[in-house]
């Protein structure tokens, strides 16, 4: 269906976790050859047995995307397996426990000096906030350097970013993942307009509400029973329904194949059930 995407090498970060091994999947069934790249081998491998399974192509590379120098011994693994990168899509990110507020706004009890197991935004933890800003900015804008380098030096390319909902709306609680995610989208636009005359393209895409399956979360437990939290989320979700990693892969393929998208740069499309476009008033 997506001819712009056969036989391209397409490298994925994060790709051991639920949406990036989804999305994965999706280009190697469109006839991509994928690298795998993310911190545990044991995930990746799983992908990549799954893709072969499928009589896909795939090899998995262990790299801190972060940590420059492990990206670029990703780059020459790639290159030396399946040539330039074509296809980038930057997956990896995350959140940490010790940068969300266990309260959704400010409360005098965060200011007692043994406030318990209340963790308000005075008791964030400043080295996990960064952490986790820097995991979700520089950890997408390393692979873009790498990656895109290659892309350049083939003639062109097509990166895609993952941002978040919370690049556009900052949920309660989570302020470092939110700024984190804010940088993602906004470095997409900013990298669409200077990477243009390489012929590189730059998108991203906004995933909503995604609960993993089979985990306890902020929204539902691992039965799929919604917590309060997850009750309000459906309610402000005009299509009223979680996502599943799925319903990110048509987007993907879309803004990954020239054919498909080839006039489409700085933009940033959300999959959300219309979750952003929606009004609680």
């Amino acid at each position: 269906m997506f001819s712009g995407v056969r036989d391209k090498v397409a490298v994925v970060t994060g790709a051991g976790g639920n949406l990036c091994s989804e999305m994965a999947k999706g280009l190697a069934a469109e006839g991509a050859k994928v690298a795998l790249i993310g911190r545990t081998g044991e995930k990746l491998n799983a992908v990549k047995q799954a893709i072969e399974a499928e009589g896909g192509t795939a090899i998995s590379v262990i790299a801190d995307v972060t940590d420059a120098e492990q990206v670029r011994a990703a780059g020459v693994a790639v290159m030396n397996a399946f040539g330039p990168c074509g296809i980038l899509v930057n997956g990896a990110g995350g959140n940490a426990k010790g940068a969300i507020t266990t309260v959704n706004s400010f409360v005098a009890e965060e200011l007692h000096d043994e406030p318990g197991e209340l963790r308000g935004f005075f008791a964030l933890d400043p080295a996990e906030f960064s952490r986790v800003v820097v995991l979700n900015t520089t950890g997408t804008m390393i692979p873009c350097q790498v990656f895109g380098r290659q892309m350049a030096e083939n003639g062109g390319g097509a990166i895609v970013n993952i941002a978040s909902m919370n690049s556009y709306t900052p949920l309660t609680r989570n302020s470092a993942y939110a700024a984190g995610k804010a940088g993602v989208e906004n470095f997409t636009r900013w990298l669409a307009a200077y990477l243009a005359p390489a012929g590189i393209r730059v998108n991203g895409i906004a995933p909503g509400f995604f609960p993993k399956p089979d985990r306890d979360g902020p929204q539902s437990d691992r039965h799929g029973n919604l917590t309060e939290r997850g009750a309000r989320t459906i309610d402000n979700t005009p299509l009223k329904r979680f996502g599943i990693a799925r319903d990110l892969v048509g987007t993907l393929l879309w803004l990954a194949s020239d054919d498909a998208s080839g006039f489409v740069t700085g933009v940033t499309v959300p999959v959300d059930g219309g979750f952003v476009a929606n009004s609680p008033v």
